[in-house]
């Protein structure tokens, strides 16, 4: 549906306007959250690999990534309020060091009890980190630029995977899994002294940024936030009731549980592929996906914040995963296999900057916060779904086909809600060019 958006603000030219925040800020939030998501990245290259230690089944090794977004679902939304009430750059920090100790507690386990308890803390100190940062970037980034600051800071998940899958595969042909988990805990760790000297909650609190910039900053936000319809009383009650919340909240859900279910097992098919090849072996090959999925994902990003149509740049990459996961259990030959495995890569991953700005455009920075931490509170709880519904199907029928299928129908339902669901009620972005776009 196109609609008319509302009237550019007057703006400076755009080499008159410094970015010295697209180098500061991105690149240390982007490291932090690598740092992050390096566990997710470790345990689906360690799983296939553990050789019966702690006796898993399939069924099992899908609880162990799963269980992560079970307790990924609590800190939500105290973290988000906390971002915006107190401090981003605090709260981050302080969840930073409590990831790291528990990372490195989940090399110590000894049972299978023991292992899904592990996961579940780690997933309880990560997951305020997120809605955190997205708070973060709301106070340094205008809606014109926040897709593509979105998708350049969660460039790092696919990133992380082409970066930290060969060094895992490469550390497992020479320590025991369990080093490789504790190890993964000393990074954030050291990562946590950089960003507290680096980051700032606000332009005004920076001390490299130059007057011109943040007041730039300053003023583009506040037109942002000027322009949005109040979100009835201003409570966050009122701002979680809105339709298109609950809309992003099933979209989130649906999307990622495909994202994780593909995710956790991809390394398992990359090593079926293979005829069992090692760990350094599978760990390199499992990088080629992710790295087309980060080339895909800042394009992506970039054509939606040119053109302003977010619910485009969400359900067109999905569609595409749709197809490529259902083909690749059709075709035979491990080239053609792991092309469709890049192909469907790059479509769960490029909806990410995109997705994460409709919320921003549709609501008033007061109450954003609490709506974020509800979309990724929930929507994370498809992380468990997915790659519990893999591992389980598999062991039932014996083959992976039966799993990716349904992954694809739950992409599906989050392709109708994007295309159907937010088309009444969303409110257009005003694109780069300052002309009339559709709506998210």
């Amino acid at each position: 549906m196109t609609e008319t958006g509302p009237q550019p603000i007057p703006q400076s030219p755009p080499n008159a306007i410094p970015a010295k925040r697209w180098a500061y800020v991105i690149p240390v939030a982007a490291i932090m959250y690598m740092l992050a998501y390096l566990d997710r990245n470790n345990v689906s290259v360690i799983l296939p690999y553990m050789h019966g230690d702690l006796e898993l089944s399939n069924a099992d090794k899908g609880l162990v990534g799963g269980i992560f977004f079970v307790g990924y679902v609590f800190l939500q939304i105290p973290a988000a309020i906390l971002a915006q009430r107190w401090s981003a750059r605090k709260t981050v920090l302080l969840l930073m060091v409590a990831w790291g100790l528990a990372a490195s507690l989940t090399g110590l386990v000894q049972t299978k009890s023991q292992f899904y308890v592990a996961r579940f803390v780690l997933g309880f100190f990560e997951g305020g980190v997120w809605p955190a940062v997205l708070i973060l970037l709301a106070s340094w980034f205008p809606l014109r630029e926040r897709a593509r600051a979105n998708a350049l800071w969660m460039a790092c998940l696919p990133l992380s995977s082409v970066l930290m899958a060969p060094l895992s595969g490469w550390m497992l042909d020479h320590a025991s899994w369990r080093w490789v988990l504790v190890l993964q805990g000393v990074p954030p760790l050291l990562w946590a002294v950089v960003w507290w000297f680096a980051v700032a909650d606000r332009p005004d609190r920076a001390r490299w940024i130059s007057r011109a910039e943040a007041d730039h900053v300053e003023r583009s936000i506040a037109a942002d936030e000027a322009a949005k319809p109040s979100a009835g009383s201003g409570s966050y009650l009122d701002a979680v009731k809105q339709k298109s919340v609950l809309v992003l909240i099933g979209v989130y859900f649906f999307w990622i549980t495909g994202f994780y279910g593909f995710n956790l097992w991809l390394p398992s098919v990359i090593k079926e592929l293979t005829h069992d090849g090692s760990p350094t072996e599978v760990g390199l090959l499992t990088a080629i996906p992710f790295t087309v999925a980060l080339a895909v994902m800042i394009a992506n990003a970039a054509w939606s914040d040119r053109t302003g149509r977010r619910r485009q740049a969400v359900a067109v990459p999905l569609v595409v995963g749709i197809a490529a996961l259902l083909l690749g259990q059709a075709v035979d030959g491990a080239l053609p296999r792991m092309l469709l495995l890049c192909v469907t890569a790059a479509a769960v991953y490029a909806p990410y900057g995109p997705f994460w700005a409709i919320p921003g455009q549709l609501l008033r920075f007061e109450v954003v916060a609490v709506a974020m931490g509800l979309i990724n509170a929930l929507g994370n709880l498809g992380g468990f779904a997915g790659p519990y519904l893999v591992g389980w199907l598999t062991d039932v029928t014996g083959s992976s086909v039966t799993g990716f299928a349904v992954l694809s129908g739950f992409l599906a339902v989050a392709v109708a809600l994007v295309t159907l669901g937010l088309r009444p009620s969303a409110r257009p972005v005003r694109p780069l060019s300052g002309q009339a776009a559709e709506g998210a």
